[in-house]
């Protein structure tokens, strides 16, 4: 495979996936350039010619990212055995490993951008001084790229798309008013200036809060990625338990195992709410929280039993109530395949689990931790049409119209009415149908 071609990479990840889950490969035909298709006659079986062997094992039971392998193992003897069968799958494919690129037998590897151990996952980010020393960004690029760069570790990083959001919503035009130094210093001042009363201290000194919301997110960012916790591998024997979080403009999660009495975080999931989302109740919100976290860790979690701890209920007429529509209706039919056991705990979640990890915030702190930067979002209103008043004496008219197509049968029907008030009497009332209309030219000719 040539360098430089377009689906090059492509075809190489496909190669190392055959090699790698054991698959077999299938010779040639003789005098043929291409593998042809094999003629249902003489090859009733539609298999031009018979597999090399009976194909082996996966051998690593997962993908590599392209050229980039890692072999785990639960003793020396093991790894040896997956060395061995890896070089073995190697020789097969006419793949060949760089010894000098390679590592063996470490405790510890740095595996893309991460370092794996026995102990679990850890985010190693190539310049983490870039990251903690880089000033507040003067362009919505420069402020892209370093959220660019933080998505990356999201999963280690609790609420990170919570405190992300304030920064997303900035945009160029704010950028360019914010470009006098003067201007930018005043608010990073002000900002590490006033601690939580962000709403008093706007007044006071007539302030744009949203880029005072912008600067304390942004430091809480970068303290963030600096003390970003280990995250623990996940264990098939072990329960999981999923801490859910919601307030009124955003929702979290955690996926935390038991070991040693304590229990350790292995995945963090968030996401603010949308504006229609902003009008749910609160068990709504802690819903979506759980939704959430299902979906992003589905692989690791499907097909498990699973501990829901929730501050506000405990689902139980979510579960048993029959006949929900709309949302419910959707959310009971997206839950029913899991094995759910819902705790409800008002005081904290230590008074179920017992000991948490410390890179864990209780729910209860993290309300506290959000007021200075939560964002002035407002719920999707409904706009309610003004309803005309008829006064006595006045004399109005009143005109309805509609139009639908039929696909199948390739035309389309349309109506309309005329009516007067007050006494809603119909004046005139026609519809028609004619062949090759569309909805909207069906519609239009009701009009």
């Amino acid at each position: 495979m040539p360098f430089g071609l377009k689906n090059a990479p492509q075809i190489y990840q496909r190669m190392l996936d055959n090699a790698l889950y054991g698959f077999t490969r299938i010779p040639q035909l003789e005098g043929d350039p291409v593998l042809k298709q094999p003629d249902p006659e003489t090859s009733p079986d539609l298999i031009p010619s018979e597999p090399k062997d009976d194909g082996k094992k996966s051998v690593l039971g997962r993908r590599s990212y392209i050229d980039d392998i890692l072999i785990t193992a639960e003793s020396w003897d093991h790894l040896c055995n997956r060395v061995e069968g890896l070089l073995d799958v190697c020789d097969e494919w006419n793949l060949s490993i760089s010894v000098v690129k390679s590592f063996w037998g470490k405790d510890q590897v740095e595996y893309l951008g991460h370092k794996v151990s026995s102990h679990g996952l850890e985010a190693n980010p190539k310049d983490l001084s870039a990251l903690t020393d880089l000033p507040f960004p003067g362009s919505l690029r420069a402020m892209q790229s370093f959220l660019g760069s933080l998505n990356y570790y999201s999963k280690f990083i609790e609420d990170y798309a919570i405190y992300a959001a304030v920064l997303y919503e900035l945009r160029e035009v704010g950028f360019a008013a914010m470009s006098k130094p003067e201007t930018r210093s005043r608010i990073q001042n002000l900002a590490a200036a006033v601690g939580d009363d962000v709403e008093e201290a706007g007044k006071s000194a007539e302030a744009d809060l949203r880029w005072i919301r912008a600067q304390k997110s942004f430091s809480k960012l970068k303290e963030k990625v600096a003390s970003t916790p280990i995250l623990r591998h996940f264990r098939r024997e072990l329960q999981p338990v999923v801490v859910v979080y919601a307030n009124d403009w955003a929702i979290s999660a955690a996926l935390m195992q038991e070991h040693d009495d304590i229990f350790h975080p292995v995945m963090f999931a968030s996401r603010t709410l949308k504006s229609n989302e902003l009008n749910y109740g609160i068990v709504e919100k802690e819903v979506l929280a759980l939704l959430r976290v299902l979906d992003l860790g589905h692989n690791l979690l499907v097909g498990r039993e699973i501990k829901v701890l929730a501050r506000y209920s405990t689902l139980a007429w979510f579960f048993r109530s029959s006949g929900l529509q709309g949302r419910l209706g959707q959310w009971a039919a997206l839950l029913s395949p899991w094995t759910l056991e819902i705790v409800k705990c008002t005081k904290g979640e230590d008074e179920i689990l017992g000991a948490i990890a410390a890179t864990i915030t209780p729910r209860a702190e993290v309300d506290q931790a959000l007021i200075a930067i939560a964002p002035r979002k407002e719920p999707r209103r409904k706009i309610q049409a003004p309803i005309h008043t008829v006064y006595p004496g006045e004399s109005l008219w009143v005109a309805s119209f509609d139009g639908s197509a039929r696909v199948k049968r390739g035309g389309g029907a349309y109506s309309a009415i005329l009516w007067r008030l007050p006494e809603w009497t119909v004046v005139r009332a026609r519809s028609e149908y004619a062949d090759g209309l569309t909805v909207n030219e069906a519609e239009y000719r009701g009009l």
